[in-house]
């Protein structure tokens, strides 16, 4: 059996994979070596190449997670040789045929401009961050990536989570992608289920429990190979 060392992190829309610092400090201090992939949130196409080229590089496995449009990400990457197993963190997870933009009936920011989304900049810490300081949501606001409209209407091809085990963050104060959703996504895919009181931004304001539910992948994983 190998041990699984790699963590490969997908941020989702809006943001960067800086947002990831601090589930990344939690992990390394336990030895694993992680992976931080930037993607462009332009087309699903693109951004699964970006992290298909990123496991390519890879010494052994590795668990596979993503954040909200990562989700859908992982799922169109995920059936790489080297994912053992999927991590969603308040993540879309489509199907076979769908897209992210699919799954939120009401999507929480306004019309597109030049083939692009921003949200409210007024409105992102209460409906991305409201459980962070506010000088850190404003930041977040302040620094948005705009995301592609493609990148929403990317069908997946072929879901991994048909082909990995997963596991599934509910963050049940998410005003993104409504818990009861993220709940309907994680026993569609069979999904390993924890439930988080946060925001859209838990892999922020919450960092030790996605690191939790990654090592208990890890780990897992490593029993079943």
């Amino acid at each position: 059996m190998t041990a699984i060392r790699n963590i490969v992190l997908v941020h989702g829309d809006f943001v960067a994979g800086s947002g990831w610092q601090a589930v990344h400090d939690e992990l390394t201090r336990d030895g694993f070596r992680v992976h931080i992939v930037q993607i462009p949130t332009l087309s699903l196409e693109g951004d699964a190449a970006v992290t298909r080229r990123v496991l390519d590089g890879l010494d052994g496995p590795a668990v596979l997670s993503g954040h909200s449009y990562g989700g859908a990400v992982i799922s169109e990457a995920g059936i790489h040789p080297r994912v053992a197993s999927l991590v969603y963190i308040a993540a879309f997870a489509p199907d076979q045929g769908e897209s992210a933009g699919a799954l939120v009936t009401t999507p929480p920011f306004p019309a597109p401009v030049d083939g692009l989304l921003l949200l409210d900049r007024d409105r992102f810490a209460a409906s991305f961050a409201a459980d962070l300081p506010d000088q850190v949501a404003a930041s977040l606001a302040g620094s948005q990536i705009p995301s592609g409209v493609e990148a929403f209407a990317g069908r997946v091809s072929d879901p991994a989570w048909r082909h990995r085990p997963s596991w599934y963050l509910v963050a049940t104060a998410d005003r993104m992608i409504p818990p009861q959703a993220q709940r309907r996504m994680a026993e569609r895919a069979g999904a390993t289920v924890v439930e988080v009181i946060a925001s859209h931004a838990v892999h922020i304001s919450q960092p030790a429990a996605v690191a939790d539910l990654i090592r208990q992948a890890a780990t897992t994983s490593r029993r079943h190979p």
